[in-house]
């Protein structure tokens, strides 16, 4: 029993993590919604988050690391460069661009499409095997298709709205700029292919974060270096669009907390928790948990900004779900057979031995 409990606690463990990450990551939604209402320059929010997320994490990883530490190679810097790039600059750009033209109900429930994309990429990688003649194989391409299919239906479909509980609460009610009354069709499409792209670039960082985790298996340096690399990077960004120094000052307002909060909670933290899963159980388990932040974010939405929800928008996510779960299963069951496979070899040759 002991044994059996302690199994369920390491099963548990990296599933719990990933729940909590969803949840902040919801939270930064909502956050990121208020800061571009507040008319704050995301770009600069996003800069802003890597610098506050390395500031944390750079004395953890001296006073919990230091003694474990392999040494800073040039393949780690490269490798740190990349998850910089891929998992900070580009997803975090891409993506509040895709907010601020839509809604976080809206953007999060495209990015639905992670573990499709990431099954696409390592499947072009080689890092994992379609087996189009066996029902798991089958699952992963159908459930690919079938996510892709709603994120169609999500970008091209409104349909009527849906009314599912009242709230008095607007978060958004007195911010210097109003949100907008409706997406029209251009602000969904452009919306959508920039969430999508956000998609892509954070897939490749899965791919690269599982390469960088088996190769230096330090979470908080590798965290940290990620942080510093995505925070030079994205001041440089920033800096070149925007170079109004008065967009770079902050009070004690919604800034200041959302830079907190992305900075030391949603990068700080969570970015660390992340790490530490991929590595426990690779790319395609941590992108398993989007869904969970579709639900949450649009009750926050809904409750806390007024936000509109639309039987296109549940059909998409809807039929994005279904897809990533057929994934899922697949994915699982390959793992399951190829445990048993090596099994019912040794009991056949076991078996054969006895017979002669």
């Amino acid at each position: 029993m002991a044994v059996d409990m302690s199994s369920l606690m390491k099963e548990l463990k990296p599933a719990a993590g990933m729940v909590l990450v969803q949840t902040v990551f919801a939270g930064m939604n909502i956050l990121y919604k208020l800061a571009a209402n507040d008319g704050m320059d995301l770009r600069i929010l996003v800069a802003y988050r890597h610098i506050f997320g390395a500031a944390f994490l750079l004395p953890l990883a001296f006073f919990f690391e230091r003694k474990t530490n392999r040494g800073i190679t040039w393949t780690v810097l490269m490798q740190a460069f990349f998850c910089g790039l891929f998992g900070g600059t580009l997803t975090q750009n891409l993506y509040i661009a895709a907010i601020k033209l839509t809604t976080p109900t809206f953007a999060s429930a495209i990015t639905n499409l992670l573990p499709a994309t990431t099954f696409i990429l390592a499947v072009l990688f080689g890092m994992e095997k379609v087996g189009i003649r066996t029902n798991p194989g089958k699952a992963k391409v159908a459930g690919t298709i079938v996510g892709i299919g709603g994120a169609m239906i999500l970008t091209f479909y409104k349909g009527p709205e849906l009314v599912m509980w009242h709230s008095r609460v607007d978060l958004l009610r007195g911010i210097h700029s109003p949100p907008p009354a409706h997406l029209d069709f251009s602000s969904r499409l452009i919306g959508s292919l920039l969430a999508i792209a956000s998609c892509l670039t954070y897939a490749i960082w899965l791919i690269i974060q599982t390469k960088m985790s088996q190769f230096y298996p330090c979470v908080y340096s590798s965290t940290a270096l990620m942080c510093l690399m995505g925070g030079a990077q994205s001041t440089v960004f920033a800096f070149f669009l925007q170079k109004d120094w008065n967009e770079w000052k902050m009070g004690f307002d919604i800034r200041l907390l959302t830079v907190i909060y992305v900075g030391v909670v949603a990068s700080g933290i969570t970015l660390t928790v992340m790490t530490w899963c991929i590595r426990m159980k690779g790319p395609l388990y941590a992108s398993v948990f989007n869904p969970l932040m579709v639900v949450i974010v649009a009750i926050m939405g809904s409750f806390l900004l007024q936000e509109k929800l639309h039987l296109g928008s549940v059909l998409g996510a809807t039929f994005i779900v279904i897809g990533l779960y057929a994934v899922v299963w697949g994915k699982k069951t390959e793992a399951k057979d190829e445990v048993e496979l090596p099994v019912q070899k040794q009991c056949d040759l076991g078996n054969a031995d006895i017979k002669s």
